[in-house]
């Protein structure tokens, strides 16, 4: 019996090892690419790469090791058991060798590692062939027979000889909780572990280097891990016929320089709108953005008994660029990061991020300030595996990432993460030093507190969700002053801005602007004078309106509008989406529709109805060209 209770084991073990092997044939493939990273890199590589290889030797075991509790009590003759297993792993080698060899042809070409996206191009079987030379086919041929023969040895001569269903097993009920016991593990390998983050693409990213990062990507579980986004984002909302569909965004588009015929404004709005009344004091000023964790306006604004739930952020805003209607594009943090930083719109059913391939190609400012001759530098308090931030930002041009598993502090994280209290502390020290080093930065931090289980050391009212959002905001307010006190606030542009409101008060529709309402505002020694800036806009407004300030090219921000473009003046209006729908203000009213029920919630201004359906549309056409 104890050598069949290893027999699982062996599986996960040897499947584990033909994983991690992929990893240096993928560097010897490349050579010429690897070339360039040591040894030390190299590891990395393998040991990065370990959560994701273990995640798919856990599922591949996961038949195995309950039909070996099975054989305890279902008595098949050994031949029966040989030929079961026998087939099982037959096809897992064969999906395997396939899997790694297409991956090894197709990362030339495609720049990340095989997706299901694969898939799409089957109904064109012609034009596919078409693309593949006589060497390649052969090559590549050679590679998934030799593979293959490789991992069926491996798993049916080696392997499969541990497994001895040899008549009556004694003590089959303690055998079996000693099974069942494996199955929990093997459950913790599917999962990665028993971290807040599920198993996924951004556990491997580690390095600035994306060469790197994909190359600790398991191919395996790439592919099957996306195997249910395979469907034509393009036909989700059909609002339009394309054409129409194309001709509505264009007239919507937020970053006009990006029209043919408006090639010769690039620069100029920016530069007209600064020549007039300036919104920085510097061109090329230091940055700092601020995610704040569900720092809804509702929120803000609120008090309890007259005393102000958050009256650093009240205080503040006079003191800076005040925008009043700004409104959240999402109700979810992964989604308001990528509108943020990428001026990308969110989407209703999916979330980018969760779509390597696809965020990868999304612009950014991290990425158009590292043209600059900018240094960038992301920390977060909490776990950046989770929904894919690490690898998103990574791709996206954020050279550095600071977050819970290399950062050390004296008091321990909470479930989440380390607070806000912690975390705030360490950012503008860590602004400070940035400063200091005389490069210019882009350094962004995203707060935690705020969110569930809003468990803080603070207690003003008797609401925890209030404390939590109360205690965030002392946090920010005495980073703030902390920088003030230093040389950094000279040069410095602060930007606050929330990820994404939250449902208070209890009761507060999840898909009226209301809802989505959130703070932006601009604070430092490179702002030129106070303001209220009174245009309706969203979260993806930020990117085109930061670079436009700066005199920074932003024509790939297709969605994103320039506030203080006073030249080719782009609609303003603020845009949202919810679970299934949209919602759209401006100053004439709003519109919001549920997709589901195909009707309106609530309209104001009919003509937002169809500025959303656009948008929404859009977003989808454009994800599906990624």
């Amino acid at each position: 019996m104890q050598k069949r209770l290893l027999f699982p084991l062996a599986v996960f073990g040897a499947t584990t090892l033909v994983m991690a092997l992929q990893k240096p044939v993928f560097l010897l493939y490349y050579a010429a690419q690897a070339s360039s990273y040591g040894f030390g890199d190299w590891c990395r590589v393998l040991w990065h790469g370990l959560s994701l290889d273990m995640t798919v030797a856990g599922y591949i075991t996961a038949l195995p090791l309950l039909l070996t509790l099975l054989s305890l009590w279902l008595p098949l003759s050994d031949r029966a058991w040989r030929r079961i297993f026998g087939i099982y792993f037959g096809a897992v080698s064969l999906v395997a060798a396939l899997i790694f060899a297409v991956d090894l042809a197709l990362y030339e070409h495609w720049g990340f590692r095989l997706d299901a996206s694969a898939l799409m191009y089957l109904d064109s079987p012609k034009e596919v062939l078409a693309n593949v030379d006589w060497w390649m086919g052969l090559r590549q041929t050679l590679f998934f027979a030799a593979c293959g023969a490789l991992l069926v040895w491996l798993y049916r001569r080696l392997v499969l000889r541990l497994f001895v269903p040899a008549g009556r097993v004694p003590l089959r009920g303690v055998w079996s909780l000693v099974l069942l016991l494996l199955g929990g593990f093997d459950f913790l390998a599917i999962r990665g572990g028993v971290g807040a983050s599920v198993a996924n693409v951004s556990k491997v990213a580690f390095s600035s280097e994306m060469f790197l990062n994909q190359a600790a990507v398991n191919p395996l579980f790439s592919f099957l891990s996306t195997l249910g986004d395979n469907d034509s984002y393009a036909d989700a909302y059909p609002f339009f016929p394309e054409e129409e569909r194309a001709a509505r965004f264009e007239a919507l588009r937020g970053n006009p320089a990006a029209r043919a015929d408006s090639l010769s404004a690039v620069a100029a709005p920016a530069a007209d709108s600064a020549a007039l009344d300036p919104v920085l004091r510097v061109r090329r000023p230091n940055v700092v953005v601020v995610l704040l964790e569900s720092f809804g306006r509702t929120v803000m604004d609120a008090d309890v008994d007259g005393e102000p739930v958050m009256p650093n952020m009240q205080r503040l805003k006079s003191e800076g660029v005040w925008f009043e209607n700004f409104f959240a594009n999402s109700f979810r943090t992964d989604r308001g990061e990528v509108a943020v930083l990428s001026g990308f719109p969110a989407q209703t059913l999916l979330s980018v991020m969760k779509l390597p391939a696809k965020a990868a190609t999304l612009p950014s400012i991290a990425r158009s300030l590292v043209r600059e001759g900018y240094a960038t530098s992301f920390t977060y308090g909490g776990d950046l595996n989770f929904t894919n931030q690490a690898s998103y930002l990574y791709a996206t041009g954020w050279q550095e990432l600071l977050w819970q598993r290399n950062l050390r502090f004296d008091t321990p994280p909470a479930d989440w993460g380390y607070d806000d209290a912690v975390m705030c502390d360490f950012f503008a020290d860590r602004v400070i030093e940035l400063d200091a080093a005389g490069r210019p930065f882009l350094a962004g931090l995203l707060t935690l507190s705020s969110h569930t289980p809003f468990d803080v050391p603070y207690e003003r009212f008797d609401n925890k969700v209030l404390n939590a959002m109360a205690f965030t905001d002392e946090c920010i307010g005495r980073m703030v002053e902390r920088l003030k006190d230093s040389p950094a606030w000279e040069n410095l542009l602060l930007v606050l801005v929330a990820d994404h409101g939250y449902p208070y008060p209890d009761g507060i529709a999840y898909n009226i602007p209301l809802r989505h309402r959130i703070p932006l505002l601009w604070l430092g020694g490179a702002v030129a004078r106070p303001r209220v800036v009174g245009d309706y806009a969203s979260q993806m407004d930020l990117a085109a309106t930061l670079l436009g300030s700066m005199g920074v090219d932003h024509r790939e921000f297709d969605y994103s509008k320039d506030l203080f473009d006073t030249v080719s003046q782009p609609r303003r209006f603020a845009y949202y989406t919810f679970n299934e729908g949209f919602g759209v203000a401006d100053a004439s009213g709003e519109a919001v529709w549920d997709c589901a029920a195909d009707r309106a919630v609530s309209v104001t201004s009919p003509e937002l109805l169809d500025v959303g359906r656009t948008l929404l549309q859009t977003t989808y056409v454009d994800i599906d060209r990624r």
